[in-house]
């Protein structure tokens, strides 16, 4: 392997679409730029190999690990970790922490692949749980929502060590300096919200945290903040909620343009203009989200994944390698753990 590429693992098996959409992807990531990234395909080696010559692709333009084991997006993520050790999510983050890659990205079982990363990687120094983050569009262009849904049930402590890593995070990946941080509640006063609310406020409060205190659901879109901090449980809702808005305005322009021609015509106008407008916002552009707390580069896309969200995945993957976010988060868990001693 030459040393001087960024080393990819990807996960050839993982998404709904896989390994087609998964080795295209890959390809395209190769031609955009080989001199500095090199991609090691992890999954059924026959499967892979038969898809690259479907495809007429070089097979040497890879690395290729067969890993015969599939963890289906059905599979309870703890029992597939354990019974499926020659899976390609097993067998890719082990090479990650061996040290043979440099980051690992998955548009497989999600669960299994935040199982497998905390178990076989281990957490960063000073973090009690990982998270994973989602980007929503907002007035001011785009926000941070943590977590996502990796934490159902959360303490305290586990939300503001969210805020650090969002921080740190967006800080790095988006050029946002010192990233404001809103806090999810009923209410804007610090007095609303459950017990977990309460604390966590009181916690960002004392921090030196760019904290703007709490912040309603209405706020996320309007941009009042750059990070919102939630637990997974709500978290997850929400974005479910916001990923159905777009089919429902698709289905409401398609129903308008059925009334006549004149409608036709209209409706086609105001969909090319919400393309343009809504690129940003495509979960394909951005193409996964981090795997934040975990002591390696790990990237989750989703399971429908395309070949160009594929492609994005990896180069999210470059990103936050080369920035050495993890040295970052671990390095600001320790100045606040050292500040509270004082």
């Amino acid at each position: 392997m030459d040393s001087s590429k960024v080393k990819v693992v990807v996960d050839a098996m993982g998404g709904d679409y896989a390994p087609l959409n998964v080795i295209k992807g890959a390809f395209e990531a190769l031609k955009l730029k080989s001199k500095q990234l090199e991609l090691i395909l992890v999954g059924n080696e026959n499967k892979i190999i038969e898809e690259l010559k479907r495809n007429n692709i070089d097979k040497n333009l890879f690395s290729i690990i067969d890993a015969p084991d599939t963890i289906t997006m059905h599979d309870s993520a703890t029992s597939a970790i354990k019974s499926k050790q020659n899976s390609s999510i097993v067998v890719g983050i082990n090479l990650l922490k061996e040290k043979k890659a440099d980051a690992f990205i998955s548009a497989g079982n999600t669960g299994a692949v935040m199982t497998a990363a905390t178990l076989i990687l281990g957490r960063l120094k000073g973090i009690s749980r990982p998270t994973i983050g989602a980007t929503l569009p907002s007035q001011k262009g785009s926000v941070l929502l943590v977590d996502a849904g990796a934490n159902v049930e959360c303490k305290p402590n586990f939300l503001y060590e969210f805020a650090i890593m969002s921080s740190i995070f967006v800080e790095n990946t988006q050029n946002i300096k010192n990233p404001s941080i809103g806090l999810l509640s009923i209410g804007e006063e610090k007095s609303k919200g459950n017990n977990l609310i309460l604390e966590t406020n009181a916690l960002m409060r004392n921090s030196n945290l760019n904290f703007v205190g709490n912040v309603e659901g209405s706020d996320i879109f309007g941009g009042k903040c750059d990070v919102v901090i939630c637990d997974g449980y709500t978290g997850n809702i929400l974005l479910k909620f916001a990923e159905g808005f777009l089919p429902l305005l698709k289905n409401t322009i398609r129903n308008y343009s059925s009334k006549s021609i004149f409608h036709k015509l209209w409706s086609g106008l105001i969909a090319i203009t919400l393309k343009k407008l809504l690129k940003k916002y495509d979960y394909q552009e951005h193409g996964g989200v981090p795997l934040l707390g975990v002591n390696g580069t790990v990237i989750i896309g989703h399971g429908k994944s395309t070949p160009k969200a594929i492609k994005n995945m990896i180069f999210a993957g470059v990103e936050m390698y080369k920035k050495d976010i993890n040295k970052k988060i671990e390095d600001k868990i320790i100045e606040n753990q050292n500040q509270k001693l004082k």
